[in-house]
Protein backbone atom coordinates (compact mmCIF):
# COMPACT_ATOMS: atom_id res chain seq x y z
CA UNK A 1 0.00 0.00 0.00
CA UNK A 2 2.94 2.37 0.92
CA UNK A 3 4.53 1.46 -2.31
CA UNK A 4 8.49 0.42 -3.01
CA UNK A 5 10.13 2.70 -1.33
CA UNK A 6 8.11 2.44 2.16
CA UNK A 7 8.93 -1.66 1.69
CA UNK A 8 13.04 -1.09 0.93
CA UNK A 9 12.61 1.84 4.09
CA UNK A 10 10.97 -0.80 6.40
CA UNK A 11 14.03 -3.75 5.65
CA UNK A 12 16.77 -1.11 5.90
CA UNK A 13 15.40 -0.24 8.87
CA UNK A 14 15.14 -4.10 9.80
CA UNK A 15 19.07 -4.16 9.00
CA UNK A 16 19.94 -1.47 11.34
CA UNK A 17 18.25 -3.13 14.20
CA UNK A 18 20.19 -6.36 13.39
CA UNK A 19 23.21 -4.01 13.09
CA UNK A 20 22.20 -2.52 16.04
CA UNK A 21 21.75 -6.35 18.01
CA UNK A 22 25.50 -7.27 16.66
CA UNK A 23 27.10 -4.29 18.36
CA UNK A 24 25.19 -4.84 21.32
CA UNK A 25 26.14 -8.37 21.60
CA UNK A 26 29.75 -7.62 20.77
CA UNK A 27 29.63 -4.94 23.60
CA UNK A 28 27.81 -7.68 25.94
CA UNK A 29 31.24 -9.76 25.33
CA UNK A 30 33.97 -6.83 25.40
CA UNK A 31 35.01 -9.08 28.90
CA UNK A 32 34.53 -12.30 27.66
CA UNK A 33 37.63 -14.10 27.12
CA UNK A 34 38.41 -15.46 23.65
CA UNK A 35 35.25 -14.26 22.10
CA UNK A 36 35.75 -12.66 18.36
CA UNK A 37 33.60 -10.21 17.68
CA UNK A 38 30.91 -10.11 14.59
CA UNK A 39 29.45 -7.91 12.33
CA UNK A 40 27.14 -7.66 9.78
CA UNK A 41 28.67 -6.92 5.77
CA UNK A 42 26.09 -3.60 5.67
CA UNK A 43 27.37 -2.73 2.30
CA UNK A 44 26.63 -6.78 0.95
CA UNK A 45 23.12 -7.01 3.09
CA UNK A 46 22.14 -3.49 1.01
CA UNK A 47 22.53 -4.48 -2.45
CA UNK A 48 21.18 -8.28 -1.92
CA UNK A 49 18.28 -5.79 -0.35
CA UNK A 50 17.74 -3.38 -3.62
CA UNK A 51 18.30 -6.15 -6.19
CA UNK A 52 16.01 -8.62 -4.40
CA UNK A 53 12.39 -9.12 -6.44
CA UNK A 54 10.40 -7.24 -4.46
CA UNK A 55 7.85 -10.48 -3.56
CA UNK A 56 11.40 -11.65 -1.95
CA UNK A 57 11.69 -8.36 0.03
CA UNK A 58 9.67 -9.09 3.17
CA UNK A 59 12.12 -11.92 4.23
CA UNK A 60 15.54 -10.56 5.08
CA UNK A 61 17.91 -13.43 6.07
CA UNK A 62 20.89 -11.55 7.39
CA UNK A 63 24.24 -12.95 7.43
CA UNK A 64 26.36 -12.14 10.88
CA UNK A 65 30.08 -13.29 10.47
CA UNK A 66 32.92 -13.05 12.60
CA UNK A 67 35.04 -9.59 12.15
CA UNK A 68 38.51 -9.63 12.16
CA UNK A 69 39.63 -6.48 13.22
CA UNK A 70 43.49 -6.27 14.35
CA UNK A 71 44.36 -6.31 18.01
CA UNK A 72 43.22 -8.66 19.85
CA UNK A 73 43.97 -8.62 23.78
CA UNK A 74 45.91 -11.13 25.88
CA UNK A 75 42.70 -13.49 26.57
CA UNK A 76 42.00 -13.73 22.51
CA UNK A 77 38.62 -11.31 22.49
CA UNK A 78 38.94 -8.73 19.94
CA UNK A 79 36.26 -6.03 21.00
CA UNK A 80 37.36 -2.76 20.10
CA UNK A 81 34.40 -0.69 22.50
CA UNK A 82 35.40 2.56 20.67
CA UNK A 83 34.64 0.82 17.07
CA UNK A 84 31.25 -0.60 18.51
CA UNK A 85 30.24 2.30 20.24
CA UNK A 86 31.02 4.05 16.92
CA UNK A 87 28.48 1.61 14.67
CA UNK A 88 25.69 1.98 17.50
CA UNK A 89 26.25 5.97 17.14
CA UNK A 90 26.19 5.11 13.20
CA UNK A 91 23.20 3.11 13.53
CA UNK A 92 21.15 5.65 15.53
CA UNK A 93 21.72 8.27 12.70
CA UNK A 94 20.59 6.20 10.05
CA UNK A 95 17.46 4.64 12.03
CA UNK A 96 16.12 8.21 12.45
CA UNK A 97 16.24 9.95 9.38
CA UNK A 98 14.82 6.24 8.06
CA UNK A 99 12.40 6.59 10.72
CA UNK A 100 11.79 10.35 9.52
CA UNK A 101 11.51 9.67 6.06
CA UNK A 102 8.67 6.68 6.48
CA UNK A 103 7.02 8.88 8.46
CA UNK A 104 6.89 11.64 5.76
CA UNK A 105 5.69 9.17 3.27
CA UNK A 106 2.90 7.86 6.20
CA UNK A 107 1.69 11.81 6.24
CA UNK A 108 1.78 12.65 2.87
CA UNK A 109 -0.77 8.81 2.36
CA UNK A 110 -2.95 10.14 5.51
CA UNK A 111 -3.17 13.63 3.08
CA UNK A 112 -3.91 12.59 0.15
CA UNK A 113 -6.72 10.08 2.05
CA UNK A 114 -8.19 13.48 3.96
CA UNK A 115 -8.32 14.84 0.69
CA UNK A 116 -9.75 12.05 -1.36
CA UNK A 117 -12.80 12.32 1.26
CA UNK A 118 -13.09 15.86 0.64
CA UNK A 119 -11.75 16.59 4.55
Amino acid sequence: MLGPTATLLERYMDLLVARQRVAASNIANVDTPGYRSREIDFRFEMESLLYQPSRERPFLPITVRESSPEGAKNDGNNVSLDREMKNLADNSFRFALASMLLQKRLRGLRQAILEGRGA
